[in-house]
């Protein structure tokens, strides 16, 4: 089992930067990829980025040049280091942890409101 963790959310004007934070803990070895993922209400939930063991970076167009993510595979956490921030990145931002055989594991969310 792994236990995700996410911080850093809060509300911000636009134009402005966050950074979240999510640590695992549990049977962390067996993680594969990490990801962030973002949910407003009455949508779907959308990928934001995600991060290889390896350090392979995949993200959304949406936030291409904008959004970084990174990941300390010592530490067991993976970041997401959000600037120029946009009214319409106002979502409910998840972590995602997904193992080598294909379980998924979700954080509780963390809030990021985007002010204009």
């Amino acid at each position: 089992q792994v236990q995700l963790v996410e911080s850093g959310g809060g509300l911000v004007q636009g134009g402005g930067s966050l950074r979240l934070s999510c640590a695992a803990s549990g049977r962390t070895f067996s993680i594969n990829d990490m990801g962030w993922y973002r949910q407003a209400p009455g949508k779907q939930r959308d990928l934001v980025a995600t991060i290889s063991k390896s350090g392979r970076t995949n993200y959304a167009d949406s936030v291409k040049g904008r959004f970084t993510i990174s990941r300390d595979n010592a530490k067991n956490i993976v970041y997401l280091q959000m600037n120029s921030l946009k009214p319409e990145d106002t979502a409910v931002y998840y972590c995602n942890a997904k193992m080598y055989l294909s379980t998924d594991y979700w954080g509780q969310g963390t809030q990021v409101t985007v002010s204009s």
